[in-house]
């Protein structure tokens, strides 16, 4: 890098676009450039970086290693740079007297509802956003300041482990089993994993999270789960339980809108939790709105599990 060279942070966002869109057309189009422009900014980049950032060759381009470091660091600055804006925002009262939040499909449907419902009784006057995502764009909103806290949740095996947000534990989500109306374990209160070494499994598919809690459970009782099909959501899981296609593990909170056709039963302690959490970026400046929202969800919390 030439001496006393200053980055620029245009430049660092247009090869952040080149390296993920893979060509200099696509990043000019995503940025709202012409392609001309962005070449020239990258040779400046280039210049300024002094030496090679991306290896050109017929079908787009591929950073080099230096190319591939300072994209990684760009990528970090630029989100930086979005939460000092959202900060500032909050700061100069753009967003005062509004929240935004983010959450995930099974507790935006049970547990979320309810401390919606507490926080508009005691702030009306509040606009509260909430965006429903899954987990990744959930940490990536909040790193980049586009929702001031999320739900998130994690496993024993898996911790969110992500030194730029502050947690705060909000409860312990079981897992249980699904089963049919007629299934000879439909009355029992409790099973143990153990019992069900012989019964046909439908698992969510596309490597959701609780098919490796399926796995470890079984792996810990001793069999290898059947499958006998792979839903895509936790509604159409429960259609085939209750036609008796298979059985299923589902985290409690999935199960609030319960088929009628199907049970639900405790596992007890042979199938691994999950815990669900709330999480705000470090540092960040807490409005009054986002502190008081932290807490209604702390104190429902507390009630619900």
């Amino acid at each position: 890098m030439q001496t006393g060279a200053v980055l620029d942070i245009k430049r660092l966002q247009i090869l952040l676009a080149i390296v993920e869109e893979g060509s200099v057309t696509s990043a000019a189009a995503a940025l709202g450039y012409t392609p001309s422009a962005i070449s020239q900014q990258l040779l400046r980049l280039e210049r300024e970086a002094g030496q090679p950032l991306l290896d050109r060759h017929a079908r787009g381009m591929t950073p080099t290693d230096a190319g591939l470091v300072l994209a990684t660091h760009a990528r970090k600055v630029l989100r930086q740079l979005a939460a000092a804006e959202s900060d500032l925002a909050d700061i100069a009262g753009v967003r005062r007297g509004s929240v935004t939040l983010g959450t995930f499909p099974t507790i935006g449907s049970s547990f979320l509802p309810l401390a919606v419902r507490r926080y508009r009784e005691l702030y009306p006057n509040i606009a509260l956003t909430i965006h429903s995502g899954r987990e990744d764009d959930l940490v990536r909103m909040l790193e980049e300041g586009k929702v001031a806290m999320s739900l998130l949740w994690d496993y024993a095996w898996e911790r969110v482990d992500n030194d730029e947000l502050v947690l705060t534990e909000l409860f312990t989500d079981p897992t249980v089993l699904l089963v049919g109306a007629t299934h000879r374990l439909a009355r029992r209160r409790t099973v143990r994993m153990a019992e069900l070494a012989d019964e046909p499994w439908i698992i969510r598919a596309g490597g959701h999270p609780v098919v490796e809690v399926l796995q470890r459970s079984a792996v810990a009782a001793g069999f290898t789960p059947a499958i006998a099909f792979q839903a895509n959501d936790y509604q159409e899981a429960q259609a085939m339980v209750s036609v008796g296609l298979g059985i299923a593990l589902a985290p409690r909170t999935a199960t609030v809108n319960q088929h009628p056709d199907v049970r639900v039963i405790s596992l007890g302690d042979s199938a691994p939790p999950r815990r669900v959490l709330v999480a705000h970026r470090t540092g960040r400046v807490r409005s009054a709105a986002e502190l008081a929202l932290h807490d209604v969800l702390v104190e429902t919390s507390s009630t619900y599990s």
